[in-house]
């Protein structure tokens, strides 16, 4: 219900925000992307704990749904007791500062999602909702894997790209690139993900967005390699 001020003007109530029912760390992240960040998250139901040198310890002994960590070496032995904790090593990873190739070096240990810096409340809040689902394990409803990592692309016609992943899914993934490609095109593309090994996959590309430089690739039904992606898929999204 609305409220009229003193001076007759209406003011909209201020939407009450989900009851926290996940958790995401941010690690050695400062006050004011502090504050950006726990907005973001709290929106969708999601507490921001703080923590900093413990960091590690805290991995082993506590349960997150989510990390957001910088994205330097000195981040790694975070990223390592996460993907290596029986409780969190499924935990969304997010990379906060670096860019996409910076996400991509640390590959191995399965960064998610990207925040760029200086932090936009608006950007935030997109990110935020595009792995909300993952985050709070509503699984049903969210099929999708985001991750970064190295994709190799090859044509029919010979052209070979690389690209860096998006989202992945048992039928297809989405890849960014600055390589132009069409839709309609019979492709093979090779990645590894985590405790998956390097894979080689055909596929077709079904759409492609300019702007954003993402396109989409369906991987072809006759092909048995994509049963390896359809059970590390299932085994990802496991609770």
């Amino acid at each position: 219900m609305e409220r009229t001020t003193s001076s007759g003007t209406a003011v909209l109530p201020i939407p009450a925000t989900k009851k926290a029912i996940a958790r995401v760390a941010l690690v050695d992240v400062k006050e004011t992307a502090t504050r950006i960040l726990a907005d973001g998250f709290r929106q969708f139901g999601i507490e921001c704990v703080s923590m900093s040198g413990d960091a590690p310890q805290r991995m082993q002994m506590e349960k997150f749904e989510g990390c957001v960590v910088r994205l330097n070496p000195m981040s790694e032995p975070i990223m390592q007791s996460a993907r290596n904790s029986p409780s969190n090593f499924r935990m969304v990873l997010y990379g906060l500062g670096g860019s996409t190739q910076d996400a991509m070096s640390f590959s191995r240990y399965g960064i998610n999602a990207v925040f760029t810096e200086p932090l936009e409340r608006q950007a935030v809040l997109k990110l935020v909702r595009s792995t909300q689902m993952l985050v709070l394990h509503e699984f049903r409803r969210y099929v999708r894997v985001p991750i970064v990592t190295e994709v190799n692309v090859s044509t029919a016609d010979g052209k070979r790209l690389t690209a860096t992943s998006v989202e992945i899914s048992a039928g297809g993934m989405s890849l960014k690139s600055k390589e132009d490609i069409t839709p309609n095109q019979n492709v093979e593309i090779s990645f590894a993900l985590l405790t998956l090994p390097r894979i080689w996959v055909k596929g077709t590309t079904t759409w492609r967005k300019p702007q954003s430089k993402t396109f989409g690739v369906r991987f072809e039904s006759g092909d048995e390699r994509r049963l390896k992606i359809k059970s590390w898929v299932e085994s990802y999204l496991e609770c």
